[in-house]
Parts: structure tokens; C-alpha cells; sequence
């Protein structure tokens, strides 16, 4: 039996969606800015796209920009920003844990001469509202903070970060990546007072390639690339109508069943949880508690063995995990998301995730326990011989 717990890396496209992405490839072919009758019928495409994901955000369908995912949407987001207003200030705030989306966007900031700050967080990791609250200043443009972390599964205080920021001054900008939070972990958009929310298809049963930004009426954007002015001049180049139709598809699809499958991932979550810290010795959950956590992330510190021996030993047993964030293995280090978190280079590198989604079942979640069971204690002995 193979298990798939690596859902926080990708998850399974749709039957429906994966059908729909056929269909348009294969019959709906035309480019959306063609004036035929095809290109017509893909640029209707993209319309639906558009309004299915602005009802889930209750947002309005031109707020909505398609890019090629989350990477892209963050980067977007956090350089297209600071480019645009740098006139008015030049320091970003963002948080110690961000994944290498934001932290490499606020790094090329850096490098061209913005300031930027890096909150700490928490042993939960939870960022510090009141390092937030220092380090706001009259030069702060832009604050980028992730809905949910995506090796933790900590869940920020967004509303509140809001609030703070808005206290501060109206027109600093709140951006969220809210690539492991949405259609996972209810937010409201206005509510939280957030200007740009990033999201990617594939963390949504979607297509990998594609993804979108949120961007609130008023704020202003320089664009990453430069062609044909498609999205308003936004994103250049041909639009994946495919994808962003999978994309509408498979926000509609996950909006629809967010509350059951969210209380049902958590019961598995909290499952596992006690299971392992029940009959394992050395084990450590780490982040925040089942309640306060995200339904479908669990970090898992394994004392006395090497996360990437662990991992293939489950790989072995047909059950697939990973260690961080998968868009970071070509560059094994000891994760500076869990040294942030207080985790000692030596339990950093033990641990790590399990990441559920809507479709993981009880019986995977026993297999992957009794797995674990069973081959910790030998690695552990062959790891201290």
C-alpha cells in the first residue's frame, strides 16, 4: 500500500480538474487574445477562472492576477511593491520563516539597497507582534508574512498583524503568502486588511505551473515581465488557459468542502500526533498544538536519526514524506525556518514532515504509524553502531 503524505510539497491533480485542463488543451486550444471564435471561447476560459476564485475571496475578478505559481506570485508581489513605491520608503518587513520565495525576493531587495527586516518568531513559531510593532517606521512600504508555514504548519495571527500595521499607517502594504493556508484556513481578505495574498494551484489539488495573486484595487505593481500587456499590462506573454482554468476549477472545488475536510485532517492530525508521541520514545511534535496548528502539517523531530535515512526508510515502505520544504532540496542545509524555531542543528536535521490533504484516509495514517514503529528503533541502532 503506498501513502502519500507529502501534500505540502504537491498534491494530486483533480479527476475533474485534470478532465477540464485536457478538454481545453486538447479541444479548446485557441489563444485568448486571438479575435476568432477560439480565441474568444478561451478568453470566456479565463473569465470563469477569474470569477470562481474572486467568490472564494470574495474580492472582485479584476483583484485576481495569474501567474505561473506561488514563487512567481510572491516575488511579484514583494519586488513589484517595493519598485513601485520606493519613491515613498525603502524598508520591508517579513518574518525569520518565510519560505524561499518571499526570502529571496526580500534578499534581492536587499541588494538593491533596501532595508529589511526579519521578525523572529516563537518556539510554535509565531511571529512577534511586538518586534512588528518596533519595527514599523515611516520608511516601511511593504509587510510580507505567511499565512501558514509550510515545514511548521504554524498559523499566523493575520487579522491581528493587520490591525498593527494599519495602526500604524493606511498606506503601508500587507501581503500574505497564503500558499499553505487557502482553501485550508478560513481568512478574510478585508477583515485582515490584506493588500496582496499569493496563492499556488498545486498545494489545491490543481495544476502544477499555474497560481495567482491577489492584488486589492489601488495598489500599484511594476511587472516581472514585459511583452504583448496581457493582465493590464501586469504579465506579458500568452495566457496558460489551461492551467488558470484548472486553477478556477480547483479553488471552487476546495471552497466547496473546506470546513468538512479541514475537521477531518485535523482529527487525522491529532491522531497521528498522540499515536506517535504515545508509542515512540525521542519523538518530538514541533510548532503549535492540533487546535492552533494547520489541519494538514505535522513536523516531526526523530532523536538519533538522520531525516533523509528516515525518509527513505518510508520511502522503502511505500510511504512518502519529506524533510523541509521541498522546493529547497537541491540545497541541503540545516533548515533556517526550524533554527528559528529554537531546534538545535542536530534536531533540525531529524526531522521531518508529514503533510496531509483532503483525501488522506485513517488507514494511511495507521500504515504510516505502524511504519515508523518499526523502523525507527533499527535505524536508531544502526546509527549508534
Amino acid at each position: 500500500m503506498e501513502v502519500y503524505l507529502d501534500n505540502a510539497a504537491t498534491t494530486r491533480c483533480d479527476n475533474e480538474v485534470a478532465a477540464l485542463i485536457n478538454e481545453i488543451l486538447v479541444n479548446n486550444y485557441g489563444n485568448p487574445s486571438s479575435m476568432h471564435a477560439l480565441g474568444v471561447k478561451a478568453e470566456r476560459r479565463i473569465k470563469t477562472a477569474l470569477e470562481q476564485i474572486a467568490r472564494t475571496l470574495k474580492c472582485k475578478p479584476n483583484e485576481i492576477l495569474f501567474t505561473s505559481g506561488g514563487t512567481e506570485s510572491d516575488n511579484l508581489a514583494l519586488l513589484g511593491v517595493a519598485h513601485a513605491y520606493a519613491r515613498t520608503g525603502n524598508h520591508v518587513i517579513t518574518t525569520a520563516i518565510e519560505h524561499p520565495a518571499v526570502a529571496e525576493a526580500a534578499a534581492q531587495l536587499e541588494k538593491e539597497g533596501f532595508r529589511v527586516t526579519y521578525l523572529p518568531v516563537d518556539k510554535e513559531g509565531i511571529v512577534s507582534l511586538s518586534a512588528l510593532e518596533e519595527a514599523l517606521c515611516d520608511d516601511t512600504i511593504l509587510v510580507s508574512v505567511m499565512q501558514v508555514n509550510n515545514e511548521l504548519g504554524s498559523v499566523q495571527p493575520i487579522e491581528e498583524i493587520g490591525r498593527i500595521i494599519k495602526a500604524r499607517r493606511s498606506d503601508i502594504f500587507f501581503h500574505v503568502d497564503g500558499i499553505q493556508g487557502y482553501g485550508k484556513v478560513p481568512l478574510s481578505l478585508s477583515r485582515a486588511q490584506v493588500d496582496l495574498y499569493s496563492v499556488s494551484a498545486h498545494k489545491i489539488h490543481g495544476p502544477k505551473g499555474a497560481g495567482f495573486l491577489y492584488v486589492k484595487k489601488g495598489v500599484r505593481l511594476l511587472p516581472l515581465l514585459h511583452g504583448g500587456g496581457q493582465q493590464n499590462d501586469l504579465r506579458s506573454g500568452t495566457e496558460n488557459v489551461a492551467g488558470f482554468a484548472g486553477t478556477g476549477l480547483a479553488a471552487e472545488k476546495i471552497f466547496s468542502t473546506m470546513e468538512e475536510d479541514a475537521a477531518r485532517m485535523r482529527a487525522l492530525r491529532s491522531l497521528f500526533c498522540e499515536g506517535v508521541l504515545q508509542e515512540m520514545e525521542d519523538v518530538i511534535v514541533n510548532g503549535a498544538g492540533t487546535e492552533s496548528a494547520s489541519p494538514h502539517i505535522v513536523s516531526l523531530t526523530v532523536r538519533g536519526v538522520r531525516a533523509e535515512v528516515l525518509l527513505h526508510a518510508l520511502e522503502d515502505k511505500g510511504i512518502y514524506v519529506s524533510a523541509g520544504s521541498a522546493c529547497a532540496t537541491n540545497h541541503p542545509k540545516v533548515s533556517p525556518v526550524l533554527k528559528a524555531a529554537g531546534l538545535s542543528d542536530e534536531d533540525a536535521s531529524s526531522t521531518i514532515r508529514f503533510s496531509l490533504s483532503r483525501e488522506t484516509t485513517k488507514e494511511e495514517i495507521v500504515t504510516a504509524l505502524d511504519a515508523l514503529q518499526d523502523v525507527v528503533p533499527t535505524l536508531r541502532k544502526f546509527q549508534r553502531m
